[in-house]
């Protein structure tokens, strides 16, 4: 298993990619609750991260509405499971841990959800910000609420930046 890693500039502060084997594996926020801790991320290495970085600069722009980037997401069968309907999540949309777990077919499940979705490997691609309270409040982020509300907020078209 091979790992390199690259940091990229972002409306959100500085975002470090990370590729296990030429495959993205990882988008971390500075200061991102689980994050992993840096010597994980391999070597700093630019190469192969070009098209994630376009595509997340297209995003922030307002011009991508869908990532279409092969993912490497390694976690729990469980784990996996709730990123997969993570990423059923439309751009501009929001579901609560309550609904995502009813999709899962595990109605009791919430609270395991919203654990899982706060282990989510590679943040904005795979969409945990689309995951609200039950009450419809914004409610934990690893990345931070404020990063949680400026990435709705641009989904929804009212960022002021």
């Amino acid at each position: 298993m091979h790992r390199t890693h690259t940091v990229i500039d972002s409306p959100y502060g500085p975002l470090t990619l990370v590729a296990t084997d030429g495959t993205l594996s990882g988008l971390y926020m500075t200061e991102q609750r689980h994050r992993p801790a840096e010597e994980t991320f391999g070597d700093r290495d630019p190469e192969g991260f070009d098209a994630a970085a376009e595509q997340l600069a297209a995003y922030f722009a307002g011009e991508l509405t869908r990532f279409d980037l092969p993912l490497r997401l390694d976690g729990t069968a469980f784990q996996q499971s709730v990123w997969q309907q993570l990423l059923k999540i439309p751009y501009g949309q929001t579901r609560t841990y309550g609904e995502l777990a009813e999709a899962l077919g595990k109605p009791a499940a919430s609270r395991a959800v919203g654990l899982a979705n706060g282990k989510n490997p590679i943040g904005v691609i795979v969409p945990c910000h689309r995951v609200i309270g039950a009450g419809g409040g914004l409610t934990g982020y690893g990345g931070g609420l404020d990063r949680k509300r400026r990435l709705l907020e641009l989904e929804s078209g009212t960022a002021l930046f």
